[in-house]
């Protein structure tokens, strides 16, 4: 699964992961699979999965407890919705988009302007 691109693998694990609790993957456990399971489905060492789990709680898409787990919280699915780079790419697309129109509004009444 993981990737060799430059990406860390922690990071590319937090995606995935992101992913499938957008997806509401999760949502019936309220639990992330354990640091074993995310060993072996994505190939990685124990730091590689802690240091994905430590960054989905930076996110605040979870809560840990020492020896229990990973838990989600009440509003992860909807902050990883909206985290993450899709979300990051997707804002921007739709910030040039205004950006176009203001440009082209500018434009219009530049022409305006310039023939009086």
């Amino acid at each position: 699964m993981i990737e060799w691109t430059g990406k860390p693998a922690y990071q590319q694990v937090a995606e995935d992961l992101r992913k499938r609790i957008a997806s509401d993957e999760f949502k019936q456990a309220g639990k992330l699979p354990s640091l074993a399971e995310i060993q072996g489905r994505y190939a990685v060492t124990v730091t590689v999965a802690r240091d994905a789990i430590r960054q989905l709680k930076t996110d605040g898409l979870v809560v840990t407890h020492q020896g229990k787990g990973a838990f989600l919280t009440s509003d992860s699915a909807d902050r990883a919705r909206h985290a993450g780079p899709e979300a990051a790419i997707a804002e921007l697309r739709d910030e040039v988009s205004r950006l176009r129109v203001e440009v082209d509004d500018l434009r219009e009444r530049v022409a305006v302007l310039e023939t009086k």
